[in-house]
This record gives C-alpha cells, structure tokens and sequence, in this order.
C-alpha cells in the first residue's frame, strides 16, 4: 500500500516506532513522492536541527533533488554563516529573501506582518519560480502546540502537496539521526537554543515546548511564522 493514501494513526506511529523504522518509513516517503513529482519536489531549509535532517535523508534518495532556504535581514549571524556554508556545499539550494522596506522594530509592533513580508512572501516565490509541485518540510507533531493536526501528506494548497516525513520523530530522535550520520548543524545549538528563528524573535528557555522561546511576549508565543498556515500557491485562499 502506498504510504501516500495511509490512514495510519500518527500518534500511536510516535510512540510504537523505533527509530530505524521511522529513518526507513521517512526514506520511503520521499522516495515515493520524488518517484511522483521528480524535479517538482523541493525541499524547504529553514536551517534549523529538522530541515538538515531531512535534507540529508532527502539526498540519500537522489542527489539529484533540489531545495530553497528563505532568509531574513535579521537572521543571527551565525545562521548566515551555516547558509552560507551550506549553499556552498549545495549549490542546488536557492536562497530568497525579502528587501522590502519595513517599519522599525515592525517584529515587535506586528509580528504576523513582519513574517508575512519577510519569510510567506519568498516562500511563495520559490514556490512559483522553482516549479514546486511537492515541498518537503521538518515539520514533526511533537514540537509543539501548533503541529499536532498536520499529516505526512497533504494539500492545504489546492495542486501543491506537502511532505513531511520526520512528522512522527521526537526531537531526541533527530539528535540521533544527526549524530549517527555526521550532519553538520547550526552552531547556535550549541548555546542552548531548541528552535532556531530571526534574532530578535528567538530566545533561550526551560520550558519543556520546544518552541517555546520563539515570539516570547507577543500573541505567537510559541507559534508560527505563517509559511505552515497561510496558502501559497493560492494566495486569494480559494484553494486552501
């Protein structure tokens, strides 16, 4: 059976699957998608621990399969210097970023705006530049409040399907896959952070959601940017 038309239950999945059965379960959902959509499957980098993860698993199906990275001016310096080094090491992967003039401090006065211009926006251009017919995400279910009702494989853009294949990981589970195969991370784990974003909006916690320190003292506390909730192929929303 298709691992695209499975109704298995997720939840039961992260707990009864050990970890070599998820390596295998996310290999073959990629393999299977990029038999589907070839060059149309494009990998999302946001950097951060989940998306080099499954970039790497990604490249263990084709070396072929490309990828894109949306960048901000207010990046950490450190991401910056890990993009470049990826890009460096990749050249498959396209970097798009926004140089829209915004208000000063608009990350604190309105967040949703400050995401919305300067990481949904080139999310949709690479989207449309880049021909993508099948993104593939590090989304997983157990990092937090807001990514709990996603599926492996689903449309929530009418004609663009999203992948994600380490839903079912714990965050646990990609340290391991990360250290078993030597993957290269941002350096700013390191310092203790859990869940990477723009400088401003990131910070330091010991809360036990792992995306807790994103948006501290503002309504998305915790939350998202948008590029997982606002629709991107169909912006006017009629295919969402």
């Amino acid at each position: 059976m298709s691992l695209f038309d499975n109704k298995d239950d997720l939840k039961e999945l992260v707990e009864t699957l050990n970890f070599k059965e998820k390596v295998d379960r996310s290999l073959a959902l990629i393999d299977e998608a990029y038999k589907k959509y070839g060059d149309g499957l494009v990998v999302a980098n946001s950097l951060g621990k989940d998306s080099v993860c499954v970039w790497d698993l990604a490249k263990r199906v084709s070396h072929k399969i490309r990828g894109f990275i949306v960048t901000t001016r207010f990046k950490p310096k450190e991401t910056v210097k890990f993009m470049q080094e990826t890009v460096a090491r990749y050249p498959e992967i396209k970097v798009y970023k926004s140089d829209v003039e915004i208000p000063d401090k608009l990350y604190e006065i309105d967040p949703d705006k400050c995401c919305d211009i300067l990481k949904v926006e080139p999310t949709r251009r690479a989207i449309e530049e880049m021909n993508v017919t099948c993104w593939v995400t590090g989304l997983r279910c157990t990092e937090g409040r807001t990514r709990t009702d996603f599926k492996e494989v689903e449309e929530r853009d009418k004609g663009l399907i999203k992948l994600n294949p380490i839903l079912i990981w714990k965050e646990r589970e990609v340290w391991q896959y990360l250290a078993l195969y030597g993957v290269k991370v941002n350096p700013l784990y390191g310092e203790g952070y859990r869940s990477l974003g723009c400088l401003p909006c990131t910070k330091i916690t010991t809360d036990e959601n792992e995306r807790a320190g994103r948006w501290i003292g503002t309504s998305k506390c915790g939350g998202e940017c948008g590029i997982h909730t606002r629709p991107l192929k169909n912006v006017a929303g009629d295919g969402i």
